[in-house]
């Protein structure tokens, strides 16, 4: 009964990232607002349905998206990984694991995604893609990842509250 929350707030999500979010670009890289929110969402406490939503967000964006499945599967499902990962390494820093699963997160998607589009015939150069597209994208996934992680630390504590 906890999971229906996700179904609302990631559609919320997945539709603001496709019309509002992909129009602020720095040059031509955008922010990422699911993989934010699941990796907000994956490193908090008491939360275990990380998986649960990395299986809708790849169902919504993967409808919205041109992107293979598998790619979002891997990405997303990486992303959930390394958030827990991190959760249970870094647990007395919270905001410097967010940066962390936001780096690493963001990265792997785009590698991901280049050598998928590079192995599908688009002529995409690496030094363009690196600059033009990863590291603007790196740079507003980190500038969003304060906000987004403190607005699913209140979520989690909402949903899943402490036991008194």
């Amino acid at each position: 009964m906890r999971n229906i929350v996700a179904f609302p707030l990631l559609a919320l999500a997945v539709i603001l990232q496709s019309s509002v979010v992909s129009q602020m670009q720095l040059l031509s890289g955008y922010a990422d607002l699911p993989l934010l929110m699941l990796a907000a969402w994956a490193l908090q406490d008491r939360v275990k349905s990380g998986w649960h939503w990395a299986v809708i967000v790849c169902l919504m964006v993967g409808f919205v998206s041109n992107m293979p499945w598998p790619v979002l599967v891997l990405g997303y499902f990486a992303i959930v990984f390394i958030a827990q990962v991190l959760q249970r390494r870094v647990w007395q820093a919270p905001l410097l694991a967010m940066f962390s699963a936001t780096f690493l997160g963001t990265l792997f998607m785009h590698l991901l995604s280049f050598a998928v589009l590079r192995l599908s015939g688009v002529p995409f150069s690496f030094d363009d893609v690196i600059n033009l597209i990863t590291l603007p994208s790196l740079l507003l996934n980190m500038l969003f990842a304060i906000p987004i992680y403190t607005l699913m630390r209140d979520l989690a504590h909402w949903v899943y509250p402490s036991e008194e």
